[in-house]
């Protein structure tokens, strides 16, 4: 794994930082390279294109239309219109299925990625 950092301090130049009860203040940039690589790993079970129109509806809201476009037996990733918060409570409601329970765990754009609270069975929708 690559990754990169970036140390900032207030300090002013020539003064290093004693510790004690003065504070100082310090930021960290850090990047690492390869996400998509990382995140492929970090599943627990691998992901299987498809396209199906489900509804995603946060705990407690109406929820919108949203189309699937890869799912797996551990969560899923899905096209929508609406912004979710990373962490939120969702229900993923697939036609003629019962409604799953995930966390959101990434936002970007048009698209949500989620967790299931519990594994799903993915059976017919995989075929599809």
């Amino acid at each position: 794994m690559n990754w990169y950092a970036k140390f900032v301090t207030t300090d002013p130049p020539g003064e290093a930082w004693q510790g004690g009860e003065e504070s100082s203040q310090v930021s960290i940039n850090a990047r690492i390279a390869g996400e998509e690589r990382l995140a492929d790993e970090r599943r627990r079970a691998a992901r299987a294109p498809v396209e199906v129109d489900a509804r995603v509806r946060e705990l407690g809201s109406e929820g919108c239309e949203a189309k699937v476009l890869n799912i797996s037996t551990t969560g899923f990733m899905a096209e929508t219109s609406a912004e979710f918060e990373v962490g939120a409570r969702v229900w993923l409601i697939l036609p003629g299925r019962e409604r799953a329970n995930a966390v959101v765990r990434w936002f970007h754009g048009d698209r949500i990625g989620a967790e299931f609270a519990e594994p799903i069975d993915t059976t017919g929708l995989l075929a599809r």
